[in-house]
């Protein structure tokens, strides 16, 4: 009932800023694809100024327009800001960005709070998070699930890791991005959650390209298949969206959760379960799969293209087919 009481006090008054809460300066690093829309909902949200940087200067320009501020370097924003949310491609930019020479730990201060929503490995996250400490910055891992349209509509799935302190400090802010906002444990374990979801997940879209192929070539058309495994034990998320919104209709925009940030994502998970012992041999396939579908020209394509990849659907014939559609 709360959660449903905050969202009305923020479309009456704008606002979810607590009146007890003091007004902050923030940072946001990363808008991209998810990045542009969780940084527009936590800046219309009025907790205080927010701080703006990409390389991309179209989506600063958007968030200007909402009133943030773009900061003039990276060092400029780590030293003006309280709490820095990232929302970058990966581990090797997350790394590059808090670690790297002039990067956010250098440039900051005590305590300053960081909040990263990228996906990342779990032993990168530890890893920043004690270099973190030892300048008494806080840092908290908090990757996002769901879909673009979630992230703009502010329903995002949030899982955090960090210490129940920071995570009652962060859960206003993120209140302004997400529908469901879970503390997972101890730092890392936010990046668990995360690639746990997507490794399962992505086996489900490979599973049901392989079952849509099937029955297409004996004779059932994939809406109808949708149609009758969502009346049975087959039903899933991953049915209902990525195979009834995507793989039915044969359509993988590119402004969307790519084949490349899949491989990505399952390749981190692969080497958490390597890490705990586990043999993945399911996750291992699936994302032999997906680097297949990568190599076939569906690299930038929503990552479900890679049932073009199992029915032997080239990027030429798919690019032929979106082409008459839109005629």
């Amino acid at each position: 009932m709360k959660k449903y009481l905050s969202r009305w006090v923020y479309k009456l008054t704008g606002s979810r800023r607590n009146d007890q809460m003091a007004t902050i300066t923030m940072g946001f690093i990363g808008l991209g694809v998810m990045g542009e829309p969780i940084c527009a909902n936590i800046t219309k949200a009025g907790f205080g100024d927010m701080q703006v940087l990409d390389l991309n200067l179209e989506p600063v320009a958007r968030l200007v327009a909402l009133g943030a501020h773009e900061a003039q370097s990276l060092a400029d924003l780590a030293s003006a800001c309280d709490i820095i949310f990232l929302s970058l491609p990966g581990g090797p930019e997350v790394e590059k960005i808090v670690l790297g020479n002039g990067g956010l730990l250098e440039a900051g201060h005590a305590g300053q709070i960081i909040v990263d929503l990228s996906t990342c490995p779990v032993t990168l996250t530890r890893e920043i998070h004690k270099a973190a400490q030892e300048k008494g910055v806080e840092f908290a891992d908090a990757p996002v699930a769901r879909t673009r349209q979630a992230a703009i509509d502010g329903t995002l799935s949030i899982m955090v890791g960090g210490t129940p302190q920071l995570f009652k400090r962060l859960q206003p802010y993120l209140d302004a991005a997400a529908e469901e906002i879970t503390h997972c444990g101890d730092i890392g374990t936010g990046q668990v959650m995360k690639l746990m979801n997507n490794m399962v997940l992505i086996q489900s879209v490979v599973a049901l390209s392989e079952a849509f192929v099937t029955a297409e070539r004996a004779g059932v058309e994939r809406s109808a298949l949708v149609d009758v495994l969502s009346l049975g034990s087959a039903d899933s998320f991953a049915l209902r969206n990525h195979g009834k919104k995507a793989m039915v209709p044969n359509v993988f925009p590119v402004s969307a959760f790519a084949t490349d940030y899949a491989i990505k994502d399952i390749t981190y998970a692969l080497e958490l379960a390597a890490d705990m012992g586990v043999d993945a041999r399911s996750a291992t396939l699936a994302k032999g799969r997906l680097e297949q579908s990568s190599q076939n020209g569906f690299g930038q394509e929503y990552f479900p293209a890679v049932i073009n990849t199992v029915s032997g659907t080239s990027k030429q014939a798919y690019q032929e087919q979106l082409e008459k559609e839109n005629d």
